[in-house]
């Protein structure tokens, strides 16, 4: 795999994260709208999920696509500074086969382990 390949992942990772982010953001907005016009017992509601769980649940999920858009940007800072694939603990270059499984990775496989990520 390229270098050119790798951003063009990297591109399509950051599209589908912040597809995602503007998508739960929007869904969270509705679901707030609808939590004001709700009484604060939501608890029992016999026609499905809880407000609040819903909104735990998809507020952990827009944290989770916040967090990979992160990491895709600064995967493509760090190739935009030519630090991409440079493994941050040990400055040996992180193998092709990782970057293409975690193309946002910062450390080598040895170091991961060593450091339990």
């Amino acid at each position: 795999m390229t270098d050119t390949e790798l951003r063009t992942l990297l591109e399509v990772l950051r599209r589908e994260a912040n597809a995602r982010t503007e998508s739960l953001s929007a869904t969270l907005a509705e679901l707030t709208h609808d939590r004001s016009s709700q009484s604060d017992d939501d608890e029992h509601d016999p026609e499905g999920v809880p407000l609040s769980a819903e909104w735990s649940r998809l507020s952990g999920l827009l944290d989770a696509a916040r967090d990979e858009l992160q990491q895709v940007d600064d995967a493509l800072a760090r190739m935009d500074a030519g630090d991409y694939g440079v493994c941050a603990n040990c400055g040996r270059s992180i193998p092709i086969a990782r970057l293409r499984v975690r193309p946002f990775a910062t450390l080598c496989v040895p170091c991961a382990e060593k450091l339990g990520r």
